[in-house]
């Protein structure tokens, strides 16, 4: 079968038995209702929140009157109480003497840490009070941090003026904890003091870093160790391990963590502080409310700083004191739940030893393996000390080729399956695994690479990784369901023939007699809603961009300014425009449910004017500028706005009509309105869009003669060719469309995959599903059907002179699984 070299007993379920002292499925149903249906793998961003946690919460909040904890008041006193209640307790999860520590509450772990960089970044060794902004100020803050480090981690180096360091590896931090060198850059003798920070544990793969390295460095005598404090981000570690911090001398100096990670809920952060170093942070220069005693204003400059307790002098304004209450209950219904941290970890511990078993052992019918998993030596899945329940990989085909993480999620999320993909703000641990040198990130971003994008290989390597973590509530079901999910989509159970195609041109010569006609032509005017089939006996002009008039026009949300999606708002499939030449005018009219519901809208939904009563249909003016031809009172012409369209930023027209906006508002129940983006735009930034698409090895180059096969859908090369990118000179443009200029899909390979779905008791899909602009199929003196033909074209000619250059695939997209007659979202066929 070619999905695993041992067994499926034997890689999942064998283990199961060995699990923590909880069985989840007792209360999973009951206490995660939002569970339903859904596979949720990315506990590492978030775990998720009981419902008896949410119920608690709201009894506690419709019982008690609390006030703000600065006043005087009776409820003021209560919340103040239960605050300082919480405190403690929060210290004793983690079983620290409070006469040793203190917590102070902040908004998450990033926040602590800038917290902590705030105070570092003016420490000399002088009195205390309000800094009065004159005088020499030192050498400054020196910086070492572990190449595992969280962005938020890596970024305390911008406020390091003696310098910093990136340890590359456990054995550095090893040897300097020993001997102090790093060599002339890593000098700290000339700091006033130092910081060394570290995960306790890899948001990116899960592994586990020693928690001994604060006590030694504090033991240290060495002179590069002098006046160097620890931190610790313990955010990712705690959610499913037990921190034990009762031994003040072996604890690091500073522990940031993030509690809605082990809980869900509240949103809500800690900063935990040995109190014998919280000097260090009295020197930072902002003080908020709550913080002070006195504030002179007028005349003089002066304040004094509160000193009863470090809490007290870093907690700036009042504090988000319902989140910290909640926490109260959050801890309740955790014990209730789950007995203790320690069950989390053997349970969660359990569960990704067997998704690593079930992830290592996946192979292709060639015996290629299927997963590439980033793992240290040192970790072992299965060892609470040395591994977290997470596992991080890529994919590759059955030639080596790498998979798309972008059509990975996709995918994925069709079936219900919640994961995490790309560089999971891990800078230093994606460099390391995708072996990626500085030069080539530089690359990368300088030929579009951003945070959050679509480029997830460049230049033949993964730019991201596929994150699968669990959780509290993650069950063996989870795992054997994303195993399948895996087995279903990419393994290659039968090797990939080296060569698809024959190395034959296949478009038709002026001569030779056709294989294929276009059986229709279809823009799609405002991007992600109905198509307009344009009719057999009109012409129609091709442009740069494409099509003319297709997919110039997006529906953008009128207060975040981004383009609306059919993959989000499935019912804008029935939103159906038409280009009226004759009139030189857009028509948008409504079908379906759309146009049957209007009636039920209330007239009140937007306050609308007589004249803007929900209606069928609207027009909208060809011209550049719709003020030409639109009387004042329905249009007041558009405004130029940045808008977010496909990841990027362009600077569209945006329609300031009450009508239009009340009309596409009302029809999706979204306030909306259309913005506009026209052939030629010219300007500044963000007015210009380029194609995306990769051109694939075997549409023009050769390896050793052999044409360059990719396996499944999704797939890239393992190594650079000339034709694996389009040239950045020969960018072509594009307007809303996502990829390419002009989509295509041929009849035949439609045919070919309606039949393999009907095999499979599943619904054949229609052409419109795919929002192709051209649809080709065989001609009747051609040579039949040809399925997948087309993946192998190096370009398309249509007519006697109108030659179209490929520009590979499309990526797998959710908007295939949207009915267009009905606007209803379902499985992928």
């Amino acid at each position: 079968m070619g999905l695993f070299r041992g067994t499926q007993q034997s890689a999942t379920e064998g283990s199961f038995a060995a699990m923590g002292e909880y069985n989840v499925d007792e209360f999973r149903g009951r206490e995660y209702p939002m569970l339903g249906g859904t596979i949720y793998l990315d506990h590492a961003g978030t775990t998720l929140y009981a419902k008896s946690l949410i119920g608690r919460f709201s009894a506690d909040m419709l019982g008690g009157l609390y006030g703000n904890p600065h006043s005087a008041s009776a409820a003021s006193q209560l919340a103040a109480r239960r605050i300082e209640d919480i405190r403690l307790r929060v210290l004793q999860f983690f079983n620290a003497d409070p006469v040793e520590f203190d917590v102070v509450f902040v908004q998450n772990a990033t926040a602590g840490v800038k917290l902590v960089a705030e105070g570092l970044r003016r420490y000399r060794e002088v009195g205390t009070g309000c800094p009065d902004g004159g005088g020499d100020e030192g050498k400054g803050l020196w910086y070492g941090y572990h190449r595992d480090s969280h962005t938020s981690l890596v970024g305390v180096r911008e406020a390091a003026r003696a310098g910093q360091w990136c340890f590359g590896s456990d054995g550095e931090v090893e040897g300097w904890l020993s001997n102090g060198e790093l060599g002339s850059r890593g000098s700290i003798l000339e700091a006033d003091v130092g910081l060394f920070a570290y995960p306790a544990q890899s948001n990116m793969t899960g592994r586990r870093l020693p928690l001994s390295w604060p006590g030694r460095l504090r033991r240290s005598r060495l002179a590069h160790h002098r006046k160097m404090y620890s931190l610790l981000d313990a955010a990712a570690f705690v959610s499913t391990s037990p921190l034990d911090l009762s031994n003040p001398d072996e604890a690091p100096d500073f522990t940031v963590l993030s509690f809605y990670k082990i809980f869900g809920f509240p949103d809500l952060g800690a900063l935990i502080i040995r109190k014998e170093i919280g000097h260090v942070l009295q020197r930072r220069e902002y003080f908020g409310g709550g913080t002070v005693e006195m504030v002179v204003c007028l005349k003089e400059q002066w304040c004094e700083r509160k000193q009863e307790s470090l809490h007290e002098q870093l907690e700036d304004g009042t504090l988000p004191f319902h989140s910290i209450i909640a926490l109260d209950s959050a801890m309740d219904v955790h014990r209730r739940l789950y007995g203790s941290i320690g069950s989390v970890s053997r349970h969660t511990s359990a569960l990704a030893k067997s998704l690593y078993a079930g992830l290592s052992q996946l192979a292709h019918g060639n015996g290629e393996p299927v997963c590439q998993i980033y793992k240290e030596a040192s970790s072992n899945y299965g060892d609470e000390r040395t591994q977290g329940p997470v596992v991080a990989f890529n994919i590759r085909n059955s030639n080596g080729g790498w998979v798309s993480n972008s059509e990975v999620e996709r995918i994925a999320a069709v079936r219900d399956i919640q994961l995490r993909t790309g560089g999971v703000c891990n800078p230093g641990g994606i460099a390391h695994s995708l072996e990626l040198a500085p030069w080539e990130m530089k690359a990368n971003f300088s030929a579009g690479k951003r945070c959050g994008d679509e480029n997830d290989i460049m230049n033949g390597k993964p730019t991201g990784v596929i994150r699968v973590s669990l959780g509290a509530m993650s069950s063996a079901q989870d795992v054997r369901t994303f195993l399948e999910f895996m087995e279903e989509f990419f393994v290659e159970k039968k090797a990939v023939e080296q060569s698809y195609f024959p190395r034959e041109d296949l478009t038709a010569g002026a001569a030779s007699k056709p294989d294929f006609y276009v059986e229709s032509l279809t823009i799609y005017p405002i991007k992600s809603c109905g198509g307009w089939r344009i009719p057999a006996e009109m012409s129609w002009d091709v442009r740069r961009e494409g099509l003319a008039w297709d997919r110039e026009w997006c529906l953008v949300h009128l207060g975040t300014g981004a383009a609306l999606s059919l993959k989000r708002y499935p019912k804008m499939a029935l939103i159906r425009p038409m280009v009226d030449l004759d009139n030189g005018v857009l028509r948008v009219r409504l079908c379906g449910s759309l146009s049957s519901n209007l009636s039920a809208i209330p007239s009140s939904t937007l306050k609308l004017k007589p004249y803007q009563q929900p209606q069928e249909e609207i027009t909208v003016p060809l011209s550049a500028n719709p003020e030409y031809f639109q009387k004042p009172r329905t249009t007041n012409g558009f405004k130029s706005q940045a808008s977010l369209v496909c990841g990027e930023t362009v600077a569209a027209h945006t329609y300031t009509s009450p009508l239009i906006a009340g009309f596409f508002s009302n029809a999706l129940g979204v306030p909306c309105t259309l913005a506009r983006f026209p052939a030629g735009s010219s300007g500044g930034a963000g007015t210009k869009r380029y194609s995306k698409a990769r051109f694939r090895g075997f549409q023009g180059l050769s390896n050793g003669g052999q044409s360059v096969s990719y396996g499944m859908p999704g797939a890239f090369p393992s190594v650079t060719t000339a034709a694996t990118e389009a040239p950045l000179p020969h960018r072509r443009p594009i307007l809303l469309s996502n990829e390419s200029p002009i989509l295509m899909i041929s009849r035949s390979s439609l045919n070919s995959l309606n039949r393999t779905i009907s095999a499979h008791g599943g619904r054949p899909a229609r052409p419109e599903a795919f929002r192709a602009n051209i649809v080709i199929a065989p001609t009747r003196d051609g040579r039949g059907e040809q399925p997948y033909a087309e993946d192998g074209w190096r370009s398309v000619r249509i007519g006697d002179r109108m030659v179209f250059e490929t520009m590979g695939s499309c990526r797998r997209c959710q908007m295939v699984c949207v009915d267009h007659e009905t606007g209803e979202k379902g499985e992928e066929p």
